[in-house]
């Protein structure tokens, strides 16, 4: 496997008050790496940041050269009432988007081409996240970012998106980093995982960072946290 992306002693502030610190990991090509933690932790602003969007205070962000990204946000507002079909919305990814790209697209996603007449807006949640990741799926990514892409599906959507994303990637062999606060998922799906409460806090393998005492450790008192670490360790164990 060929390294896709190295972060270094990655620190970001805003205003002089430090939202990460001392991040460090890599990620291989054709990987799965989720990175967890509480809310408020940084996850979003670290992703905001390989993306460019935002800027590191120090530390550095060393993408291959050349390497195409793919970008799934955790939702995407639209205005109930705007005239935008779905294939209108898919013409506005720009670069070299075509009737035949956007027919492959649609089929990797499972969604039937009649959708594409039908208003964006009008979508259910579901097939606006299919949506998201046929628009990131336009330009062959080899790494796919996905934040919390499930956080407004119920929980069959939230399988099926999580499913979907696991043949895409088997077909396509692309990486992928993901946010996510399911532990179920985030064990079943990742290679490495990234705890994040501002620094990293832990690195590696699922089975070797998923302890209670590492997640206690990350998660602090959040009461519904630990629900749901006791189902997910009952489900594993």
């Amino acid at each position: 496997m060929s390294q896709l992306l190295s972060v270094k002693n990655l620190h970001v502030a805003f205003d002089g008050r430090g939202i990460l610190e001392d991040i460090d990991f890599t990620v291989d090509s054709g990987e799965v790496l989720a990175i967890i933690g509480p809310n408020g932790a940084g996850k979003t602003v670290l992703f905001k940041t390989l993306l460019g969007l935002e800027k590191p205070t120090t530390g550095t962000i060393e993408w291959r050269p050349g390497v195409k990204i793919g970008y799934v946000p955790q939702r995407f507002e639209i205005e109930i009432d705007l005239p935008l079909t779905t294939r209108e919305f898919l013409y506005l990814r720009g670069g070299d988007v075509s009737e035949s790209k956007i027919g492959e697209v649609m089929n990797l996603v499972g969604m039937k081409a009649e959708i594409l007449n039908r208003r964006f807006s009008d979508l259910s949640v579901g097939q606006r996240q299919r949506i998201l990741v046929a628009w990131a799926m336009m330009n062959d990514p080899e790494i796919l970012l996905f934040d919390e892409p499930t956080a407004d599906i119920d929980v069959s959507g939230q399988q099926s998106i999580y499913h979907l994303l696991r043949q895409l990637q088997d077909k396509k062999g692309f990486a992928v980093i993901l946010i996510s606060h399911d532990l179920s998922i985030v064990y079943r799906y990742s290679d490495q995982v990234l705890c994040l409460n501002r620094r990293k806090l832990c690195f590696g393998t699922p089975r070797e960072v998923l302890s209670a005492e590492q997640l206690a450790e990350l998660y602090g008192g959040e009461h519904g946290f630990y629900q749901h670490l006791e189902k997910s360790f009952h489900h594993h164990d």
